[in-house]
């Protein structure tokens, strides 16, 4: 099974999607940390973010290895354990140069399929991102677009960073900016075909989490009974 959940920054897709692939059996699959590790890779080599033909090319020669274990992710890029290294707000303020990179795209789009493939003789995958279900994974079993308002979501991001991180004219213009930016090449505030929008604003995470749960095990019957 394929579980495909899209949606903006601070929706709480990365957290919902962990727990529903920890609770299922399922690897899990963050896409936008690999945007954020070329990020990181591309800062680290002194590379003009602006200047796009050098950016893909280095997303191209990035050395990148994910665990897609929901309880143990791991990112390293050629050689360096960039786990944490990809959080900082540094990162995040610069990160939607590389997202809006369209070949940039293109390449990580092919290793994620390349993932989810590989992902299938075992089980399945949850795989979150903001262009999954329209994209990457066409195919899903299930999609879901997971939204929330912007206060949310500014408070979801803000528990995630380290206390005086940012402010919170920053963490606003973050997460507004980068929607903006993002939509200018992906669809992820609008559901796609066949996916199921659960607004998260008033619920918890294990509520989103059951919800999913229940839509993934709806959809597996279904699947389950077209073979037979």
């Amino acid at each position: 099974m394929i579980i495909a959940v899209d949606g903006p920054s601070g929706s709480g897709k990365s957290s919902t999607a962990r727990g529903v692939a920890t609770r299922l059996g399922l690897q899990y699959l963050d896409t936008g940390a690999m945007y954020r590790a070329v990020t990181w890779s591309a800062l680290e080599h002194g590379i003009d973010l602006d200047d796009t033909e050098a950016v893909a090319a280095r997303s191209r020669d990035l050395d990148l290895s994910i665990s897609t274990d929901p309880g143990r992710g791991r990112f390293v890029a050629d050689g360096t354990d960039v786990t944490e290294a990809i959080r900082d707000p540094r990162i995040s303020a610069v990160v939607s140069k590389i997202a809006t990179n369209l070949d940039v795209r293109a390449e990580l789009r092919r290793r994620q399929r390349a993932i989810i493939d590989d992902a299938q003789p075992t089980g399945g995958i949850v795989v979150e991102g903001r262009d999954i279900a329209t994209v990457v994974a066409t195919d899903a079993e299930l999609k879901v677009l997971l939204t929330a308002d912007t206060d949310a979501r500014m408070s979801r991001r803000k528990a995630e960073l380290a206390e005086g991180a940012v402010t919170a004219e920053q963490l606003r213009d973050q997460i507004v900016r980068r929607d903006a930016d993002d939509s200018t090449v992906s669809q992820f505030q609008v559901a796609s075909d066949g996916a199921v929008e659960i607004d998260s604003t008033h619920l918890s995470l294990d509520e989103v989490i059951d919800v999913v749960c229940r839509l993934a095990k709806e959809a597996d019957a279904v699947a389950r009974d077209r073979e037979s």
